[in-house]
């Protein structure tokens, strides 16, 4: 289902036949789910070329980083990362996983240009 000019869905297809609610809110629904994944992707590219390991995490989060010494191999530096974009808020789970991990979790918001 595309958009107008002004960025507000369009409720009719081209020949002018009512869209129902149903299929406006899968479409919504699937348009955040690819603006979340290119911002996880956006914020995995970014720590990867600062030289961070990335890997994606289970419940809580999205992403881990983590940064080795590079003479003998240990771990200098870990963080857990959950990206959010738009004005989406963190989930209770989310609220308590960010006040059990205190500063080693972050949340970054990302707009990405392209999703």
């Amino acid at each position: 289902m595309p958009r107008d000019l002004y960025g507000k869905w369009i409720k009719t297809d081209m020949f002018g036949r009512r869209i129902s609610k149903k299929d406006l809110n899968r479409e919504k629904m699937d348009e955040i789910r690819r603006k979340g994944k290119a911002g996880e992707d956006a914020v995995k590219m970014k720590y990867t070329f600062q030289g961070y390991e990335v890997e994606k995490t289970g419940r809580g989060s999205d992403i881990r980083i983590r940064r080795r010494d590079m003479f003998n191999g240990r771990v200098v530096q870990s963080k857990v990362i959950e990206v959010k974009t738009g004005k989406s808020q963190l989930s209770k789970f989310q609220r308590k996983t960010k006040a059990r991990m205190g500063s080693n979790y972050k949340v970054e918001r990302v707009e990405p240009l392209f999703y």
